[in-house]
């Protein structure tokens, strides 16, 4: 007997990772939005083939939630990348300080 194991993405997580795709609105593909979320192409492919099967007036109802949505998962990534450039300027910060003391 096989038991599918529990999904570590959240309902709320995968429906901002859709809306986000959607948002692209065909400028970006599959592979880039998943590389911002940190998922699978596939996987996120999977989401909104399945999302595009639900009934017309779930699809109608994500008007405002799909907003919500799309800020929430562009929130995450501004943070990422806001943690990255910390990290970044850190580093430079330390490669000069080093060179400083070298120079003197």
């Amino acid at each position: 007997m096989y038991v599918a194991r529990p999904s570590k993405y959240s309902p709320e997580f995968r429906s901002d990772a859709i809306a986000l795709w959607r948002a692209s609105a065909g400028r970006r593909t599959f592979k880039d939005v998943a590389a911002d979320l940190n998922v699978n192409p596939e996987t996120l492919r999977t989401w909104v083939r399945d999302a595009d099967g639900r009934p017309a007036s779930a699809a109608a109802s994500q008007g405002t939630e799909g907003a919500l949505a799309r800020l929430r998962v562009e929130n995450a990534r501004l943070a990422k990348a806001e943690k990255e450039w910390q990290l970044e300027r850190e580093i430079l910060r330390r490669g000069a300080a080093y060179f400083a003391r070298e120079m003197k």
